[in-house]
């Protein structure tokens, strides 16, 4: 679907889609060397898609299509005793931290921002957002003194934050504000919309430019570089934003008196074929790294606009990117429900070809230390005998790899075992071996039945399969408990296109129970 991009630059072939075989570092052409790059550790604790990473000094922030929020510690990644934080009603879209990183901020479908306190994991203060539009998008300033919210109806809300006063509102006219963040001086803060506008603000909620159509069909996100070029009366800062048109874009943005702002498009990056989900810039603003529907992450020299890494560890789309401020790490979180982090080290050990892929052939994880690279597919029925040998490895049975190897046992195979092919064919002899290698199997045919599950059959609402599907007036099918009660507390809006709903009547669907049931069966039997 998506052609091969390859440029020349400064005379070689620049290529981002080649394979290499381990860690590698990357020189620019005034021969300045960059970092390897490695994955350290995968989390796969969310039950749902994650859709944002965030950093503060100590601390790793994710949030889920679960609407739960994971915090964990960066020195090791362990959860922190408090997480999961479950207050949020819905999906849980973006999250931030304070500078100090004392408080954590998030946002969610339930049209609240819910802040956090990192010492406790407690609740300090729930926000509702003006309107009780679902929030997609939150940032605080650097100085903690403001928080920014914005949402599917197109409002943005402007709160003082340690008072969590609602200090003034605007709206982007029939548009989803999907994107925001502040200025390194916290005096400015640039919101994107999903009809491609990006849109400068000061904090009085006056807009100081608009750039009509930076991306088409929609922005995703955008992000400050952290430095300020100061030069006579003009202020000048960096902005990188991508979208829906898989461009990544690097802005100047010049601000030369109270009224006057100049935004220039810089660079345009085409480093991934499918549409840019996530971009952040690193803490001293020299590398750029962005996530896409094409599953891949990218890592560009910012300052020369040049791609360095391709990362290729993901599934599914690449929803989240973010750098820490303290240490050479970057979390990328994905559809996949994993959190990659990885880590920058200083290229002292030979150079390579900038544009290099890099597999995970070697990662760690945080769940009880299973490696995601060697069975993250879909179903067990698609595993193949070396995922098998792994597996058997894992659990303690590497005894039973050579039996297994030499009847060719892979997943499909797994599945159909019995405690009679066990003791025949396989010649297991104990009982108490053959009993808890079947149990085993049960608990994959279970997690099979729980993972994987079509969209179709998933309710917008609660990102769970669907048991009493219904159809709403705006033509989407939702659980029927869930849709009541949005109806209730949101005033009769759909949850889908913000539109008032033109009668609050459910109508059973039938059609999409019967098939949801049928799927379930068939993953039972599997």
């Amino acid at each position: 679907m998506y052609s091969d991009v390859r440029r020349k630059r400064h005379g070689q072939l620049f290529n981002p889609e080649v394979n290499s075989a381990g860690p590698s570092s990357n020189t620019t052409e005034e021969g300045t060397t960059f970092q390897m790059t490695s994955l350290i550790c995968t989390l796969q604790h969310h039950r749902d898609d994650v859709n944002w990473c965030a950093f503060s000094g100590k601390l790793l922030a994710t949030c889920s299509g679960d609407k739960t929020l994971r915090v964990y510690d960066t020195t090791d990644f362990c959860e922190l005793p408090f997480s999961p934080l479950s207050g949020h009603g819905y999906s849980v879209h973006c999250c931030c931290f304070s500078a100090c990183g004392q408080f954590l901020a998030s946002c969610s479908t339930d049209a609240t921002v819910v802040i956090w306190s990192m010492a406790s994991g407690e609740i300090e203060s729930v926000l509702e957002h003006p309107g009780r539009s679902p929030v997609r998008v939150c940032a605080l300033s650097l100085d903690s003194a403001h928080l920014v919210s914005g949402a599917a109806d197109g409002t943005l809300a402007l709160w003082d934050f340690p008072s969590k006063r609602l200090c003034r509102t605007a709206t982007v006219n029939d548009a989803t504000v999907v994107a925001c963040s502040f200025s390194p001086c916290s005096q400015l803060f640039m919101t994107g919309s999903s009809y491609g506008d990006l849109r400068l603000w000061n904090l009085d909620m006056n807009q100081l430019h608009v750039e009509k159509n930076a991306h088409d069909l929609g922005v995703t996100c955008c992000t400050f570089a952290p430095s300020i070029l100061i030069g006579g009366l003009m202020v000048q800062f960096r902005l990188a934003s991508c979208g829906q048109d898989s461009q990544l874009k690097i802005w100047s943005i010049t601000k030369s008196s109270a009224k006057t702002c100049r935004m220039q498009l810089l660079h345009t990056l085409n480093g991934q074929m499918a549409p840019v989900l996530s971009c952040a810039y690193s803490f001293d603003g020299q590398l750029l790294v962005s996530g896409s529907v094409d599953k891949t992450v990218t890592i560009y020299d910012a300052k020369n606009a040049v791609l360095l890494y391709t990362l290729k560890t993901h599934e599914r789309y690449v929803t989240a990117c973010a750098f820490s401020p303290t240490l050479p790490l970057i979390a990328t979180g994905s559809m996949d429900k994993t959190v990659n982090i990885w880590r920058l080290d200083d290229g002292c050990s030979g150079q390579v070809e900038a544009g290099k892929s890099l597999p995970a052939e070697t990662a760690l994880t945080s769940d009880e230390g299973r490696n995601p690279a060697s069975r993250s597919k879909l179903l067990v029925s698609d595993w193949s005998e070396e995922d098998m040998s792994e597996w058997l490895v894992e659990e303690g049975l590497g005894g039973l790899v050579d039996k297994f190897r030499a009847n060719n046992i892979d997943g499909t195979e797994l599945l159909g075992l019995t405690k009679e092919t066990l003791a025949s064919e396989l010649h297991i002899e104990s009982l108490g071996l053959r009993s808890k290698l079947l149990r085993m199997v049960e608990e994959l045919k279970s997690e099979s039945v729980c993972s994987g599950i079509p969209d179709e059959f998933l309710c917008p609402i609660t990102r769970e399969l669907m048991k009493e599907p219904v159809i709403a007036a705006d033509g989407y099918s939702y659980e029927r408990e869930a849709i009541e009660s949005w109806i209730h507390t949101k005033n009769r809006s759909s949850p889908m296109t913000n539109l008032p709903l033109l009668t609050t009547l459910l109508i059973p669907n039938h059609t999409l129970k019967m098939a949801i049931g049928r799927w379930k069966t068939t993953q039972s039997q599997a």
